[in-house]
Parts: structure tokens; C-alpha cells; sequence
């Protein structure tokens, strides 16, 4: 073995002559559920700072006149629009919920992962957007 090389991590990793494998347990993070909690709450928080100036925009149209506002909504009485409506607050639930739970885990006297504050703050986005997409439909 020359100098440059690793040393083994373990006597049979020595006997073998192996080196020890980089980012092994990379892969193994990605499924478990707080890592997914932790991917949903970034990305929804990203997809909420990237609406914020959008909806600056549309408020501005409400400064040119009321003619202004009327046309930009009657833009955004499409399905596609909707959509992004019913995400967007889908999103802003599961944001909130996400909060709520890292709040919890921060402030009270249990320690761990806790999965199954996981599981509710999923659950209740979800909800969310359930009701919020049966008042888009009426």
C-alpha cells in the first residue's frame, strides 16, 4: 500500500488490501423520512420566495386603475392558473406545517425524529389542499 492511499477502515478492509468506499452512505439518507421532510420544507420555502415577487406584480396592476386589475384577473381566470393556485397553497400548508413540526421538535422535551409528527404535517397539507381543491371546484 503506498503512502498517498487511504488506510482500511477495518481488519478485514486491511487483509483484503481494499481502501474503504467514499460517500457509501450518501445514497442511504435520501429515504428516510426526515430527509424528505427537510427536501419538502426547502423546496416549498424556495417555491414560496420565487411567488412572492409574482404576486407583488399583480398587486402593482391594481395601482393602473381598476381596468388594469379587472383584465389581469380575468388572465388568471384559466385552468392553468388554478392549478398553480391549488399548489401554491398546497405548498404554503405543507411550509406551515413543516414549521410547526420543526418548532415542536425545538421547543419541547422529546428528543428524536420523530416520524410521526412527520406524518401529520404531511397529512395536514394534504388536507389542506384537499379542501382548498373542492372549493376551486364549486
Amino acid at each position: 500500500m503506498s503512502a498517498a492511499d487511504p488506510k482500511p477502515t477495518t481488519v478485514r478492509d486491511e487483509w483484503r488490501g481494499r481502501t474503504p468506499r467514499r460517500g457509501r452512505n450518501d445514497r442511504r439518507a435520501h429515504a428516510h423520512a426526515s430527509w424528505w421532510a427537510f427536501a419538502v420544507h426547502r423546496v416549498s420555502g424556495i417555491a414560496l420566495a420565487v411567488f412572492l415577487p409574482l404576486h407583488f406584480l399583480a398587486l402593482s396592476s391594481a395601482l393602473r386603475g381598476d381596468a388594469a386589475l379587472d383584465g389581469f384577473l380575468r388572465f388568471t381566470d384559466r385552468p392553468l392558473f388554478k392549478i398553480a393556485e391549488w399548489l401554491l397553497v398546497v405548498l404554503l400548508a405543507v411550509h406551515l406545517a413543516g414549521g410547526v413540526r420543526l418548532l415542536l421538535i425545538e421547543f419541547r422535551p422529546w428528543s428524536g425524529l420523530r416520524k410521526d409528527l412527520i406524518a401529520v404535517s404531511g397529512g395536514a397539507g394534504l388536507a389542506v389542499g384537499l379542501v382548498f381543491a373542492l372549493a376551486l371546484l364549486k
